[in-house]
């Protein structure tokens, strides 16, 4: 049995916070941003909406297409770094959302890595026998961890939610392969100071702004790029695939500059990238499931094809997945 993708689904909020709006609120230009991030505008969650909120509506997306009742999940994994609440998870709110009552629920943290590792897990799962049908969600409200008063993080991340339902399938079709990886040596470089048992919620913790995203862009950028392509051939060799063999390369979507540099460093053209950063910014771990998404329903992908998913974030994680579709 191989883990199969059989239903994707993703979920936005409908406010768009462009370029131009931004120069409204902080010293940056349209200019600037696209410059040195390829991205036009991203998504903002309204104050009734919540990181559940959008994970619930691209999961019931995703089960629609897959054609299966949320009854019959046996596995719900949400991939956050934004939950609801520290506890409960916010995979127990989308499975409660759902009655999707036979279900195992619970969150992962492992923040632009999250749907990656997620589907690592789903793939095991799977492959053991334990589970015949899960979804995975990477689903983030980052609009409300971030500093918009700093012009180098507020441009870059956006809300939003992406779902797939995995099934256990015969045949070649599905998972072929994940790899995931961490180093926790670099934990500094990305990270949100607080609000956990280090820096609790206190007035200090808001008074000297650590409930805000704290990243130091270059050094992730140099240890992105390198990473995402060693994992990406880390995949391919794992399966006696090259770059050639790749159909469609669906990347973390965090910079434009960072996807241009390991598209080249793969030897892939345009036509093989899904990029869609410019609409959405830097969702997280919702970035890779609503590209896919996107891809699949813009009939970006046939049957047959060589997925390559990749990601790279916090912790430091990154990972990669690659699938025959």
């Amino acid at each position: 049995m191989r883990a199969r993708i059989t239903g994707t689904g993703a979920a936005v909020p409908d406010k768009a916070l462009t370029n131009a709006d931004l120069e409204k609120l902080v010293d940056t230009s349209d200019e600037w941003i696209t410059a040195r991030t390829g991205i036009k505008e991203r998504r903002i969650a309204a104050g009734h909406e919540y990181t559940s909120t959008f994970a619930t509506r691209a999961a019931e997306n995703a089960l629609e297409m897959a054609g299966i009742g949320p009854e019959e999940l046996d596995l719900i994994i949400v991939a956050t770094v934004t939950p609801d609440f520290p506890f409960p998870s916010t995979a127990c709110l989308v499975q409660n959302n759902l009655k999707a009552t036979k279900a195992t629920a619970y969150d992962i943290s492992a923040a632009c890595s999250g749907f990656l590792y997620g589907l690592s897990l789903a793939d095991m799962y799977i492959k053991t026998g334990a589970v015949r049908k899960a979804l995975i969600i990477g689903a983030e409200v980052l609009s409300r961890i971030v500093d918009w008063t700093d012009r180098n993080t507020c441009c870059l991340f956006g809300d939003g939610a992406g779902a797939v339902v995995v099934e256990a399938r015969a045949g070649e079709q599905g998972i072929l392969s994940t790899h995931i990886h961490s180093d926790g040596r670099h934990w500094e470089l990305l990270y949100q100071p607080g609000v956990g048992s280090r820096n609790p919620a206190v007035q200090k913790t808001l008074d000297e702004r650590l409930v805000y995203i704290s990243m130091q862009g270059n050094e992730i950028f140099k240890l992105a790029v390198r990473a995402m392509e060693e994992v990406a051939l880390e995949a391919l060799a794992a399966n006696n695939l090259s770059t050639s063999d790749i159909d469609l390369f669906i990347p973390h979507q965090a910079n434009r500059r960072i996807i241009d540099a390991i598209g080249k460093r793969l030897g892939l053209d345009e036509k093989r990238l899904f990029i869609n950063l410019e609409r959405y910014g830097n969702t997280s771990s919702a970035s890779i499931p609503i590209a896919l998404d996107e891809a699949n329903r813009s009939a970006r992908i046939m049957s047959g094809d060589i997925l390559l998913l990749d990601a790279f974030g916090g912790g430091l994680t990154w990972g990669a997945a690659l699938m025959r579709w």
